[in-house]
This record gives C-alpha cells, sequence and structure tokens, in this order.
C-alpha cells in the first residue's frame, strides 16, 4: 500500500493560510481507504525556532486539537507526536553519519541566514546559527525515511528537503544494502498561498495572520483591517488583486466567487465585501471553532489519541530500526 506522511510543526496556532495551504487538502486526503497516511505533530521541530516552553508546550496542545477539530480521521490515519517516537532520533543519528556537511551547506535555510549575517558589519556567518537549524534537512529525512514514505505533500519550499532525503537515503542504501524508500515530494501547484492583513504573504513571522480559530467578534475586527485601495464603491475593481477576495475564493464554491467576480466588475463597497468575507468565513469555521475550543479544555483526551497513534507508528519503527541498526553493525556480539 502506498504510503503519505504529513508534518506539522507545533510553533503557534495555525492561522488560515495554514488551513488552506496545508491543513485543508490533508484532512480530505486522511479519509481516503487507499493509502496508509501518517500525520505527525513535528515538536523536535519546533525546538528550532522556539526556545519558550510554555509556548512549545501550548503549541502542540494547540495543534493537536485544530486538526482534530477539523475532522482528521484518526482511525484511518496513524496520528502521533514525533517526540513519542524515540526511534527517530536515533535514526537521526544514524543518518547524520552518512550526510556530507557540504549538502548541508547548500540547505536553503542555513544559506539564507548566512547571507543575512553577512550583510551585518561584524561578518561573522555563522553568529546565532544553531547546529540545529544545520542539521535541520536530516531530522526531516528521519521523519519521512523511517516509515518507508513514498509520497510527501509538501509546498515547493520544502522540496530541497526532499532531494537532500533521497540523497541520503541513495547514499545509505549504497553502503548498507536497499532498506530505505526514495520518497517523491508531492506540490500541489492549486493549493493557494494567501495574503495578510498588511498585503504580504499571511505569515506568522510577519504579523499579519488571522488566526484560524478566532472568535467571532475578533474575526470580523481582523478582516475590517485587511489593507484595500481607495476606489469608491461604485468604482469597477479588480478582483485578482484584492486580498478580500483571494480570501473568499479560497473558502467558497466556484459559483459563488463568480458571483462576487461580477459584483466587482459593477462596484462593490470595501466595507461591504469585508462584511460578505466575514459572514462566509464565519459559516464555514463556527462548528470546528466550538470543537476547537472543546478539545482545548480535553488535554488527556487529546495526549490518548497521540498515545494510540504512537504506539501504532512503533508496530513500524521499532523493528525497521532493528533492521537498520544490525544493517550497520550494531548488533549482539553473539549469534
Amino acid at each position: 500500500m502506498e504510503i503519505t506522511l504529513t508534518g506539522i510543526t507545533t510553533t503557534g496556532a495555525p492561522h488560515l493560510g495554514n488551513y488552506v495551504g496545508a491543513i485543508q487538502p490533508a484532512i480530505a486526503a486522511s479519509r481516503r481507504t487507499d493509502v496508509q497516511s501518517f500525520y505527525f505533530l513535528a515538536d523536535y521541530h519546533a525546538l528550532i525556532k522556539c526556545q519558550d516552553p510554555a509556548l512549545v508546550h501550548r503549541s502542540r496542545l494547540e495543534v493537536a486539537a485544530t486538526w482534530l477539530a477539523l475532522g482528521l480521521d484518526v482511525n484511518n490515519v496513524i496520528f502521533y507526536a514525533q517526540t513519542d517516537i524515540p526511534e527517530i532520533l536515533e535514526l537521526t543519528w544514524l543518518l547524520t553519519c552518512m550526510t556530507a556537511k557540504g549538502l548541508m551547506n547548500r540547505a536553503h535555510a542555513y544559506k539564507a541566514a548566512v547571507a543575512e549575517n553577512l550583510a551585518d558589519p561584524d561578518k561573522d556567518p555563522d553568529k546565532a546559527v544553531t547546529m540545529g537549524l544545520f542539521c535541520y534537512p536530516i531530522l526531516m529525512a528521519a521523519d519521512i525515511l523511517m516509515f518507508k514514505a513514498h509520497k510527501i505533500p509538501v509546498g515547493r519550499d520544502q522540496t530541497q528537503h526532499l532531494e537532500m532525503a533521497r540523497d541520503i537515503a541513495a547514499r545509505f542504501n549504497y553502503l548498507y544494502g536497499e532498506h530505505f524508500v526514495l520518497p517523491e515530494a508531492v506540490v500541489d501547484e492549486k493549493n493557494a498561498v494567501l495574503i495578510g492583513l498588511d498585503g504580504r504573504k499571511m505569515s506568522k513571522s510577519y504579523g499579519n495572520t488571522i488566526p484560524l480559530f478566532e472568535p467571532e467578534k475578533s474575526l470580523r475586527k481582523l478582516i475590517m483591517r485587511i489593507k484595500t485601495n481607495s476606489l469608491p464603491p461604485e468604482a469597477p475593481k479588480d478582483p485578482e488583486t484584492c486580498t478580500l477576495f483571494q480570501i473568499y475564493r479560497a473558502f467558497a464554491t466556484a459559483e459563488e466567487s463568480a458571483a462576487i467576480q461580477l459584483r466587482y466588475a459593477q462596484g462593490i463597497g470595501w466595507g461591504e465585501m469585508k462584511q460578505i468575507l466575514f459572514e462566509r468565513l464565519n459559516a464555514e469555521l463556527s462548528e470546528p471553532r466550538q470543537r476547537y475550543y472543546e478539545l482545548l479544555e480535553q488535554p488527556d483526551h487529546i495526549e490518548q489519541i497521540l498515545k494510540k497513534g504512537a504506539a501504532r507508528a512503533r508496530e513500524y519503527s521499532v523493528p525497521f530500526l532493528q533492521e537498520l541498526r544490525r544493517a550497520v553493525g550494531i548488533r549482539p556480539l553473539t549469534l
């Protein structure tokens, strides 16, 4: 059976952009019965960016609650926390010993950090660069290779990491025999990249996001803050350059979007369009929002779901790691 794997980094509560770009298609895919899907909280990855223990802990709960509230089918998929699979860290070390430093030097995140540092007067290329950031692609490779995943849904900015995972796996296979499946990136070009409150890509780093489960009154206030141009209500407007329409289209049917496009051509006031967007989002999110806040009050229930998923995941990881240990020569001294 084909195996797919999706990781969810636990760094803050998800926003509308996360939902449209990754969560919504993954939830739909979780209901497929012709594949075995793994979904995990990438809580070790979170430590690369965040050293606030309270935030890391809270984010684990919020992200898990988000996926459950939106309908992740945990009976059909294997849903677990990365930190509940100790074999992943041991595999990370095995892979680290296979990985050329030059390969890690080419990682986009590391190169971007170095470039930013070189622009600074002191010219220290590795200032504030941790080994977590530098070795991030190896941990990601371990996440994928541990479960012999065939297909990995990713954004285009993550395809380099998939290529690195393939390179690392191929080298291990060359040295120790065919153990790993070489994963393939699945990039869905149809997935929307939403624009945030200020006209830039919606991102936590820009502080321009609309949290997915923002309470109703706060949601409306945030939508009213979305940047628009100064055209008067009666003037025809281009929906393709409008943040309001882009967000609306991501949540509406094709028929609903076509009707709103006609309104843009005829002239529509920004206040009216913002109200339409609020009502559409609120209708879509009100029920899962209620479930989300109910789940936040049931951390024990969420923990049980994750532990059950981890037990299922370890049915794969424990024997596979033993196989890999034997392959590299770490096995009992007596036969």
